[in-house]
This record gives structure tokens, sequence and C-alpha cells, in this order.
């Protein structure tokens, strides 16, 4: 039986494996979003996903539901400001846990979310691999990847692009689109960027790196 609310004694027995902090620094990347309440000095972190989607979401679940106190919700979101149509969405979020505060102070460390200068160090491959899940796309006629990454500055984005060329070899470039800089790992690279990932990368999101 879930429940909503735990001791601080129980907060204190929570740790973090290896492979979810890893998991985690490319959901953070992506869509995840960590937030800190005025009242605590812990953090929970937000799972949403679109219900086609769905696979994803509660591959996701499985993986984080010993830090949540509820299963995913199906819900509503505002409506679209461009096509007035109505969205529903699977929303999960974890627990306020110490383990989870260091990520925070990582990309939140006054409050807003910045890109860790250390980025190089945090990014593995398995985070990079749930990085696309959650901000990549394939582009099927000229099979290249781009990473949506708007809400990062230039100097980020570019930082972005480093990190993947000097780790891996994955031949990048930095364009500007209305909302801001986005990351295209180029068609040279797309083998690599596979060979890389292909053991790793969730089923349900290998068409983002053309599998």
């Amino acid at each position: 039986m879930k429940r909503n609310n735990i001791t601080r004694a129980e907060r204190l027995q929570f740790s973090l494996p290896q492979n979810l902090q890893d998991i985690l620094v490319g959901l953070i990347l992506g869509d995840v979003n960590i937030l800190k309440q005025k009242t605590s000095v812990n953090v929970n972190l937000q799972f949403w996903q679109g219900v086609i989607h769905k696979e994803y979401i509660m591959h996701l679940y499985e993986l984080f539901q010993i830090y949540c106190g509820a299963a995913p919700n199906t819900i509503s979101r505002a409506p679209d400001l461009r096509t007035g149509k109505v969205y529903s969405a699977i929303y999960f979020r974890t627990y306020a846990l110490p383990c989870l505060t260091p990520l925070y102070e990582l990309f939140y460390p006054f409050g807003k979310k910045v890109l860790p200068q250390n980025i190089a160090e945090l990014l593995t491959p398995l985070g990079l691999a749930y990085w696309i899940c959650d901000d990549g796309s394939f582009h099927k006629s000229n099979r290249y990847v781009t990473l949506n990454t708007q809400s990062f500055t230039f100097e980020e984005v570019n930082l972005l692009a480093k990190t993947l060329n000097d780790k891996w070899g994955l031949q990048c470039a930095v364009h500007k689109n209305k909302n801001g800089f986005i990351v295209y790992i180029s068609t040279k690279s797309l083998i690599i960027l596979q060979e890389l990932l292909k053991d790793i990368m969730p089923s349900m999101m290998m068409h983002k790196i053309g599998l």
C-alpha cells in the first residue's frame, strides 16, 4: 500500500544507486522537474509524459516507484495555446528526499535551472540514453538526431555539444530556432550513437536513435 506521507526517519533510509543517478542526470537535462517547497529542506522529482508515451512513463515509474507515494495518474492539462485542444498526460512524483537534494544543488544552485560546469563528469551513456528519450528526435529523411535544449543558454548548449564530442566522438552542431538553441548530432555520428546506446536504450524509445 502506497503512502503519501512518510516520517523523517524513513526519508533518511532512502539512497540513490549509481545507475539511477546516471539516469536522472539525463532526465533532468530533459523533461523531469525538481521542485523544492519553501517549507522543505529536501526536493521531489516530477515526471510528466503525454498519454501517447504511456509505455515509457510506466517504465520510468518502475525504475523509481520505491521513491514514490502514489502510482501515476492521468490528468488533463491546460488547453494548448496554439490549437485550443486539451491534451491528457500521465504524471507521478517522488517523495521529498535527502538523497535527491544533491541533484537539485547541481542543477538549481540559485533556484533556477542551469547546466553544471562538470556535466562531462556527470553524463554517462545511460544518462545520454534517457536524455534522448525525453528530448531527442530522430529525423528519418537525413538520419540525424536533435536534442531540444532550448531551456539552456547558448554557452550551455555549446558545452553540451562539446561534451558529446569530447566523450564519445559525436559530431555536433548548435543551431538556433525561434525558441532557443538545439543540438544536432550529425548523420556521420549516427552509427557511433547507435552502438553506444543500443544495449541500454529503453526498447520503446529505440526509434529515437533510428533503430
